[in-house]
């Protein structure tokens, strides 16, 4: 067998200052190699030939989980097909099937206004109920490829908020003699996931899970380097509800330093005090860091007092939330004084699936677990979802393990056959199209647009990438020339390579597969 021996470590002492070059000698040196054994197995099988890819170094190094099946469902290939593997983002599949298959494309859900009293003269006598129903279109973003499609894009994150309040003038209530109280008890009053690490619960990607979600529960922090070294690098917060301590701890540096301003946002843990650190250089570009906020219910009621205090209407008492399901229970058994939709579920698909949004995947189980299930909690949501792949996609109980619904904990587990098998019966099920809108296409918007470029696969591979530490995966369907469609799902694990390297790896054995036997 032809092996490449191609480190990654090869730049030592003061060449490292040549490092970025050396980088690119050791990438290409790996290309050259994989086209070499490409050469000398071009007369070999398919099952071969991959056989060669995975056993090169460096990427004898790591678990491959490899499966590949054709239109009937026949596995062209399979390396530990049935073993489990952590699956990354690539969880997010199964979300996305279940739900597309259960519920209608343009489903949608609620976020109401309700009185704790009466309205008099104009004067809602009680507090006002903000009560969302999961909804995490609250925020702004486009929902398809064609980002200039009208109606594709939302610019404003308030903009819901702006109708209720709009609508809430319109039946002439001009003041709140009572409490702006967000109620989250939609869904269980666990809003972190235990599995998540501490770290991460500081970024969008961890951002809590409730009734209410505003801006993907996340404050936007724009940070640029300053006019002259030695100052504070320029930070601004989007949206700035007036509530957060921020302190800025950072310095600009001189061109070509060191920029690690990035990771190095903080607070106090349950807090809204937050500091940033680190250095910026004078050469970095601008850069937007998405940090969560610990509750969502608060950060939605806080946002829209602005609103409502824009709009004129004004509120004498405190801004307040809750998750006890109990204490505006009665309130919520009256007519809602305003009420809004959320986008349909299509576009919640879309989010998850090509630009992988956490939050909306996480919400989504939930809602799985409230309309399918007892509760709309983690618990629920996945026991339909693990119902589902045993009794409809009749997939062996044994090769999944599901924690969360985002892939962002560790304890996820899915062969790569039962990705394989979930992806085969989406693909014949009626409602397909909603799942294929938002899968990512090889070089189209989404997490695969600078993939499979200048391959024979440009824009006919179709698929879910996940990456957390250590693990990188990619499943979905690749579009022969022929017309027919391959389905396939790679998952690497147990890794230390750089993400590119493994990354090409993964894409130059999806191009291998569709050359066939």
């Amino acid at each position: 067998m032809l092996r490449c021996y191609v480190t990654l470590n090869e730049v030592k002492g003061p060449a490292r200052r040549f490092a970025p070059f050396a980088a690119l000698r050791v990438t290409m040196g790996l290309a050259l190699c994989l086209l070499s054994i490409l050469s000398s197995a071009s007369a070999q099988s398919l099952p071969k030939r991959l056989d060669a890819r995975l056993d090169t170094p460096p990427f004898d190094r790591q678990f491959w989980g490899v499966a590949l099946a054709d239109e009937r469902g026949k596995l062209l290939y399979g390396r530990d097909e049935r073993k489990l593997f952590t699956p990354a983002s690539n969880t997010k599949l199964v979300v996305g099937a279940v739900a597309a298959a259960l519920l209608p494309p343009d489903w949608r859900v609620r976020t109401s206004l309700y009185p704790g009293g009466p309205v008099v003269g104009g004067v809602l006598h009680g507090d006002l109920v903000l009560y969302g129903r999961g909804d995490p279109t609250l925020s702004k973003r486009c929902y398809a490829t064609d980002t200039l499609a009208p109606g594709v894009c939302d610019s404003d994150p308030f903009m819901r908020l702006r109708q209720l309040a709009a609508a809430l003038g319109a039946r002439g209530v001009r003041e709140i003699r009572g409490d702006l109280v967000g109620d989250g008890s939609y869904f269980e009053p666990t809003t972190v996931h235990p599995g998540w690490e501490l770290f991460d619960l500081n970024w969008w990607y961890a951002a809590p899970v409730s009734g209410l979600a505003f801006n993907d529960n996340s404050l936007d922090f724009r940070w640029s380097p300053a006019a002259a070294a030695g100052s504070p690098a320029m930070i601004t917060m989007t949206p700035d509800l007036g509530d957060v301590a921020f302190e800025n701890r950072t310095v600009t540096v001189a061109a070509g330093g060191v920029t690690d301003i990035g990771d190095r946002f903080f607070r106090v843990p349950g807090t809204l005090q937050i500091w940033a650190e680190g250095t910026v250089a004078r050469d970095r570009a601008p850069q937007t860091e998405s940090f969560a906020l610990p509750d969502p219910n608060l950060y939605s009621a806080r946002a829209l007092r602005q609103v409502l205090l824009e709009a004129g209407i004004a509120i004498t008492g405190a801004t307040l939330s809750t998750t006890d399901s109990m204490l505006y229970r009665q309130a919520r058994s009256s007519a809602p004084l305003a009420e809004v939709a959320s986008r349909p579920l299509r576009d919640w698909i879309f989010s998850i699936l090509n630009t992988s949004q956490n939050l909306f995947a996480e919400l989504l189980v939930k809602q799985l677990g409230k309309r399918f299930g007892r509760a709309g909690s983690w618990e629920e949501g996945l026991a339909v979802e693990r119902r589902f792949l045993i009794d409809s996609v009749r997939i062996d109980s044994t090769e999944f393990s599901l924690v969360d619904g985002s892939g962002l904990a560790g304890g996820n587990l899915v062969s790569p056959n039962a990705f394989a098998r979930l992806l085969r019966f989406i693909r014949a099920h009626p409602r397909y199209p909603t799942f294929a809108a938002g899968l990512p296409q090889a070089g189209n918007t989404g997490s695969l647009r600078t993939r499979f470029v200048g391959t024979p696969l440009a824009g006919r591979v179709r698929a879910k990438t996940g990456s957390i530490g250590g693990v990188n995966t990619l499943a979905g369907y690749i579009d022969l020339a022929d017309g027919k469609v391959l389905t396939f799902a790679v998952e690497a694990n147990h890794h230390s390579l750089p993400s590119r390297v493994i990354v090409a790896g993964i894409d130059s054995l999806v191009v291998e597969m569709a050359k066939g036997r």
